[in-house]
């Protein structure tokens, strides 16, 4: 077996900048068509997509969430690390009424009602370009601007058939939901809260992905020892065990990504996601290191 490690985030050639800031030219890594001119976090898509961003992460804070949800938030901070998880879950039954639906509108008869948070992440564990994964993906657009790269299919062209049907997909999993996007702020929120309290000091998590053709990822520039600059798509599975993702595919792709860009990981709420030490991972630019099988 070949294993090529990765260089750390900074291995590539640094930025002549203190940690942190960008130039125009950092900056622009990721491709204007990858990019919506607004998001509703705390930096703009051009500077947490890019290349830099994996060098010097720094928090994302999505507009309003802590601020609204600061019961919650103190409710966790009292409570013990074991007790955590069924705390969030709790608030959020309550807070969306997800076992009530027909307090918000939603008719016991209709099924989609019962579509919320847990389910859509289940879904894309089953099938990435599912209608869950549309949503997940539609989510990450509105909140990072982050604009997806495949779905089934490449979405390369906003005009084209691909993008429709993903567009379609992704209102359909929404429709008859009860503010699904917002249990999915509360969802990344949470998780950061928890890597947070758990790993303090962690900026990076070493990850992998198994590809069987590199070419499924866009290749934005080649490096030197088999280390490659790459647009992901803005929502991403991957792996803590390396063993693992040689399960999925020829090729190994191995990166040191941001701890801010964890959407959601299998340790975070017991019976959500069944995948072994599977992470999803919030995309952009990246620099990886490829190895084989």
């Amino acid at each position: 077996m070949e294993n090529d490690n990765p260089a750390a985030p900074g291995g590539a050639p640094a930025s002549d900048n203190a940690a942190g800031l960008c130039r125009g030219d950092d900056k622009t890594t990721l491709p204007r068509g990858a990019r919506l001119p607004i998001n509703r976090c705390n930096l703009p898509a051009v500077i947490l997509g890019s290349l830099t961003y994996q060098r010097h992460p720094t928090p994302l804070v999505l507009d309003g969430v802590a601020e609204l949800h600061r019961d919650l938030f103190r409710r966790l901070d009292a409570a013990p690390a074991a007790a955590r998880p069924q705390v969030f879950r709790d608030y959020l039954t309550v807070h969306f009424r997800l076992e009530a639906p027909e307090d918000a509108g939603l008719g016991r008869r209709r099924g989609r009602a019962k579509a919320n948070y847990a389910r859509a992440i289940r879904g894309w564990s089953f099938d990435a370009d599912s209608r869950e994964g549309a949503v997940l993906k539609g989510w990450v657009e509105s909140r990072f601007g982050l604009l997806p790269r495949h779905h089934g299919e490449s979405l390369a062209d906003p005009a084209g058939d691909a993008y429709r049907r993903y567009l379609e997909m992704r209102a359909e999993g929404l429709y008859g939901t009860n503010a699904l996007e917002a249990q999915l702020d509360l969802v990344y929120t949470y998780c950061q809260y928890e890597l947070a309290r758990r790993q303090p000091a962690a900026q990076h998590l070493r990850l992998y992905r198994g590809v069987n053709r590199i070419g499924e990822h866009e290749v934005l520039a080649q490096l030197a020892g088999r280390r490659q600059v790459i647009l992901l798509n803005n929502l991403n599975s991957f792996t803590a065990s390396r063993e693992r993702a040689g399960e999925f595919g020829d090729y190994v792709l191995a990166a040191d990504l941001p701890v801010p860009k964890v959407f959601f990981h299998c340790g975070l709420l017991p019976g959500v996601l069944q995948g072994e030490d599977e992470y999803l991972v919030i995309g952009g630019v990246v620099e990886v290191a490829l190895s084989t099988v």
